[in-house]
């Protein structure tokens, strides 16, 4: 629905802000290089669609795996947001000449994916199920 994509949409994007922001400054802590505590976090406009037209599928799929244990769905959303992430970032490239998180460090794939991110994504899968079941009692009882 509507209301999904765009809720989804602007939680996908606040959410990859933060991250940014606080990944950029662990890793300033580690490498020791100068702190900026203003904590500048970015994305990209490409993202909001990304995130949107997510859960539109995330919706499809959630039905055939909602009843399995939470760590085979925290596997599940992992594994699928580094899918979702490696084909989107694919597409980018040869859409527009340019994957714009294209990865340099980490374990990464073709630089469009990244595997040592799959904790983080379990973490943020887990979040939007919560999300998504909450806003879906929410769109139905409308």
């Amino acid at each position: 629905s509507l209301f999904l994509f765009l809720a989804f949409g602007c939680l996908g994007i606040t959410t990859e802000v933060f991250f940014v922001a606080l990944t950029d400054f662990v890793s300033a802590l580690n490498s020791g290089e100068e702190i900026n505590l203003q904590l500048k976090g970015h994305s990209y406009p490409w993202m909001f669609l990304i995130y949107g037209f997510g859960v539109l599928g995330f919706a499809k799929v959630y039905p055939f795996f909602q009843s399995k244990n939470i760590l085979l769905r925290l596997l599940i959303f992992g594994i699928g947001i580094i899918i979702i992430e490696f084909i989107t970032g694919f597409l980018l490239d040869i859409t527009i000449g340019v994957c714009p998180w294209y990865y340099t460090e980490g374990i990464h794939v073709m630089g469009y994916a990244r595997l040592d991110y799959l904790p983080a994504w379990m973490f943020f899968g887990f979040i939007m199920e919560k999300v998504y079941l909450f806003l879906n009692k929410l769109e139905l009882s409308n």
